[in-house]
């Protein structure tokens, strides 16, 4: 617990009443909570966002709402990317590029310490997008008991020919050079040296450190969801979006891992990456069916 330093939970004003922060390795984290009756006794969902994003964008912030009108408590965390005190704002492309993709595992092991020390015995870890795969990336090699059940929502898939081909269809470039030069400086000790003029993500023409352009880019099956859900012991609920253009072929990986007890699959007709509306509320009332059987 030495890495959980200076724990200090903040209730900030009436505006922001619900925000709550400690500092984890220096790093002022941040997270929104929405408590219930239920609380401390559980059970309360982790929340943690997707590339870029934030905690409280649309799906974030209408899944707590609804998960609140249900009776069920959730802290939904803003994933620091780097930044002191990061706003729940999508990242601006122009500020440095020094996170990583696998930071967040970190910062959602630290979020559950912080819930362990509120007494929390019962927590449900949700993720969306990458931070779907983060999620699962995080439950996967972590020993949890706390942990009951897991909710994925529209989660990362991955592959390195997929990555460099969107890479070249989006910058119309090929993701090799780039990475070459990035792993190039990482393997001489210059991980931290900044690559100016670089696309990166959704980000073009953006400033980023080797290690960082390297985390998101470099092969790792770890980067693929159902990879990493064959090594989950808990049971899954996992929601695919029928128009999702964002994730695609999430459904077709996942056909020799469906007959698995453990992985319950969701396909939502209609529903886009980001599961507006209706199908929010259809989301919601089928995840509480699931954490409460």
């Amino acid at each position: 617990m030495k890495w959980l330093s200076l724990l200090i939970l903040l209730f900030l004003g009436s505006a922001q009443a619900n925000e709550v922060s400690f500092k984890y390795n220096g790093m002022p984290l941040r997270a929104n909570l929405e408590k219930t009756d239920s609380w401390p006794k559980g059970p309360v969902v982790l929340m943690t966002h997707g590339t870029l994003a934030h905690n409280q964008m649309e799906i974030m912030s209408t899944l707590q709402e609804l998960f609140k009108e249900n009776g069920i408590s959730s802290l939904a965390i803003n994933l620091s990317l780097g930044l002191q005190n990061r706003s729940s704002v999508m990242y601006d492309c122009a500020t440095p590029h020094t996170h990583k993709h696998s930071d967040a595992v970190g910062e959602i092991s630290a979020w559950m310490e912080w819930l362990r020390f509120e007494g929390i015995k019962e927590i449900v870890p949700l993720g969306h997008s990458r931070g779907g795969n983060q999620t699962a990336w995080f439950v996967a090699e972590q020993n949890e008991p706390v942990i009951h059940k897991v909710i994925l929502v529209a989660p990362q898939v991955w592959s390195a020919d997929y990555a460099a081909r969107d890479y070249e269809k989006r910058y119309g470039k090929p993701l090799k050079a780039v990475l070459d030069q990035a792993n190039a400086l990482v393997e001489a000790g210059k991980g931290q040296q900044m690559m100016e003029h670089t696309d990166f993500l959704y980000c073009k023409d953006a400033s980023v450190t080797a290690e960082a352009f390297a985390s998101y880019y470099q092969p790792d099956e770890r980067m693929d969801t159902p990879f990493l859900l064959k090594k989950i012991k808990q049971p899954v609920l996992l929601f695919i979006g029928s128009e999702d253009k964002v994730v695609k072929g999430l459904q077709e990986k996942l056909q020799n891992l469906s007959g698995s007890g453990s992985l319950n699959i969701e396909i939502m007709d209609g529903a886009d990456h980001f599961f507006r509306d209706l199908y929010a509320e259809e989301l919601v009332e089928r995840a509480v069916e699931f954490i409460q059987e």
